[in-house]
């Protein structure tokens, strides 16, 4: 249960539509980025809880996503610091203790990385990494590696920020997007699909969303390849709202809780 609870918290406050799924990358030209869905100082906080009739809600964790107040200088880019978060909380601390911590430094006219820091600790599995990206040679060097990738490769925080801007305007259910990123020195290909627009409620309001279902990897956490649904909002910041996966009682749900500093109304 608890490694359900904080795959999520991974997964959606940290990659939230950037999930696993292995097929051939496909080359992509730096092409400049209006940005129209965030801005320096935004800030989005999670709750990750189970729900079920009979226990109510029981909180896990917490998780957040932060954009720095100004602009930060790598290599002479200016780049947006991004910080994404993810803790345990409470009892849940006693047997399975989480904090995670992601960065990812952006370009600000191409909304792609030029750097990206990884520290997990996940009950007693630690893990740490720091990736340079040169995304004009097309390679990148790691804590372990260096390798060649496709120009506007992603990492996992990058990819979200860059999938904000995508446009949905002309969405049909059944729609997929792809996005490229590294991920312990091996390249992936992401797909969301599309579902429907909806109206979501939750302790925070009622907005008008974009129900998506990130693809994601098969194995010890999920067994089937779209087990997560994920609600954004359906304007121009494309905030997650909402997200839960189904378990044998009741549901794992994670819920915007707090934002601040959104760019658009």
């Amino acid at each position: 249960m608890a490694r359900i609870f904080f795959r999520l918290l991974f997964l959606i406050a940290v990659t939230v539509n950037c999930s696993l799924f292995t097929v051939h990358l496909f080359a992509q030209d730096l092409k400049p980025v209006n940005n129209k869905a965030f801005t320096y100082g935004e800030k989005l906080t999670f709750t990750v809880y189970y729900d079920s009739y009979i226990t109510g809600k029981v909180t896990a964790g917490i998780g957040s996503l932060e954009v720095s107040s100004e602009p930060a200088d790598v290599s002479g880019r200016k780049t947006y610091h991004i910080v994404g978060e993810g803790k345990s909380k409470g009892a849940f601390n006693l047997f399975f203790k989480v904090n995670d911590c992601f960065e990812s430094w952006v370009d600000e006219e191409y909304l792609v990385p030029w750097k990206f820091k990884r520290d997990t600790r996940e009950g007693g599995y630690n893990y740490k990494d720091e990736v340079k990206f040169n995304q004009l040679t097309g390679s990148y060097s790691s804590t372990r590696a260096n390798k060649k990738m496709p120009a506007g490769t992603h990492d996992i925080i990058s990819a979200y920020f860059h999938a904000r801007n995508f446009d949905f305007s002309a969405l049909k259910p059944g729609d997929i997007y792809p996005i490229n990123f590294i991920l312990d020195d091996s390249l992936y290909l992401s797909v969301i699909k599309f579902i429907d627009r909806e109206v979501v409620t939750t302790e925070l309001g009622t907005f008008h969303c974009l129900h998506f279902k990130p693809m994601v990897v098969t194995g010890s956490v999920f067994s089937q390849p779209y087990p997560m649904d994920l609600w954004i909002s359906d304007d121009n910041n494309h905030i997650p709202i909402l997200a839960k996966s189904a378990v044998i009682v009741g549901s794992v749900k994670m819920e915007l809780v707090k934002y601040k500093g959104l760019k658009n109304p």
